[in-house]
């Protein structure tokens, strides 16, 4: 496809979607998944039929793999989005598998908008291959999916594209862009391939010319960071590690670049609570009471007076003693049960609601205020809270 500089319009189709790939060859990235022998690739031509959910950031394929997936098993595709789909639509789509020849594919992307009910719904015609799922989300779908759903679906995790990635999709558009302007771009995308071409696309249509310049004033982008890229890591984690220094100042500068790029209040409350405990805990335990109580406020005030909530939470937690008792306890007591396994409880430890579990010695010896070791006879003398 030649882009000449001359050329000002936009075509009806988005470019993203003229330039979508339709075979595993032509995919820009995901190597770890696609690449020979790898475990997608292996399952897509050889035709396997299963279900999967494709987690990563927006713009790096999860459309395009599934619908790649969708014909290599002579399947017929239905694609749902669960933000506005619901019962009545996946039911429709139930009725065409059991009508039809050919397997029956749901792509519905966004699967985490679905909520309990509605993938409880889901579940048995996974379970039976009625449907071959293939879910597409961005959010973590440990949380986000119900475990019995979750249980019958692989799960493949997709990166945001590298820099040498996102180069290659500017070259496949066939627009002429600079050096300086190509790096630029890459970082301002954050690997995201559809929101990279959408900007180039439209720049190219109201210029002609494909410039820095030109690119912000034609998508009116500000520097930002992608609340799922490194970026958004690095911010956190320079947060977090302020405050552990008890260096306020700049604790409070990073809550400001997380508030200004439009980070979630919540994440960065929710980061603070677990900050109360793993790196203040004992020395000071209201420090929990207080982060909570600035969830709270984030919850019941919203942006943007709440950043008033966080920055006196922020200044609050980073002037705390710190002390990581608690957290390093169990830690070492996780790696003990890592290495002992089920150790028999206690028997003046276990429940005794029935004769039988008394007369077997269940509860037998227990004494509610006792000095005694209450760990498993194998551990006993242990100690995790040093």
């Amino acid at each position: 496809m030649n882009r000449k500089e001359s050329e000002h319009t936009i075509s009806p189709t988005p470019l993203a979607n003229l330039l979508r790939p339709v075979s595993l060859e032509e995919v820009v990235g995901q190597q770890h998944l696609i690449g020979p022998g790898k475990a997608l690739q292996v399952a897509i031509t050889s035709g396997r039929h299963f279900s999967f959910i494709l987690w990563g950031p927006p713009g790096v394929g999860k459309t395009t793999i599934a619908r790649i997936y969708a014909k290599a098993v002579h399947g017929t595709l239905h694609e749902l989005s669960a933000v506005s789909a619901g019962k009545d639509d996946v039911r429709k789509v139930i009725e065409a598998a059991r009508n039809s020849l050919e397997p029956t594919i749901l792509f519905l992307d966004e699967i985490h908008r679905f909520n309990k009910a509605q993938q409880d719904f889901l579940l048995p015609y996974v379970e039976t291959g009625v449907l071959i799922l293939v879910g597409a989300t961005t959010e973590n779908p440990s949380f986000e999916v119900i475990p019995a759903l979750l249980s019958r679906c692989k799960v493949f995790v997709l990166h945001p594209l590298s820099e040498e990635e996102m180069a290659a999709i500017i070259e496949r558009t066939g627009f002429l862009v600079d050096a300086e302007t190509k790096t630029w771009l890459t970082s301002l995308t954050n690997g995201d391939a559809r929101q990279l071409i959408g900007l180039l696309e439209q720049t190219q249509a109201l210029y002609g010319t494909i410039t820095k310049e030109h690119v912000m004033q034609a998508g009116q982008v500000r520097m930002r960071y992608d609340k799922n890229g490194e970026e958004h890591y690095n911010t956190i984690s320079a947060f977090i590690k302020s405050m552990r220094a008890s260096n306020a100042d700049a604790a409070l500068y990073y809550l400001a670049r997380m508030l200004e790029a439009g980070e979630d209040p919540l994440f960065i409350a929710r980061r603070m609570v677990i900050f109360a405990s793993e790196d203040i805990g004992l020395a000071q335990p209201t420090a929990l009471v207080v982060a909570n109580a600035v969830f709270q406020a984030v919850q019941q005030v919203g942006i943007p007076e709440a950043s008033i909530n966080l920055a006196h939470g922020v200044a609050y937690l980073a002037a705390c003693k710190k002390d990581r008792q608690a957290y390093n306890a169990l830690q070492a007591a996780k790696k003990e049960v890592e290495r002992t396994g089920n150790l028999p409880i206690p028997l003046a430890l276990r429940n005794a609601p029935t004769k039988l579990m008394k007369g077997l010695g269940y509860g037998a010896g227990y004494e509610m205020y006792t000095e005694s070791d209450l760990l498993p006879e194998e551990i006993q003398g242990k100690q995790f809270l040093i």
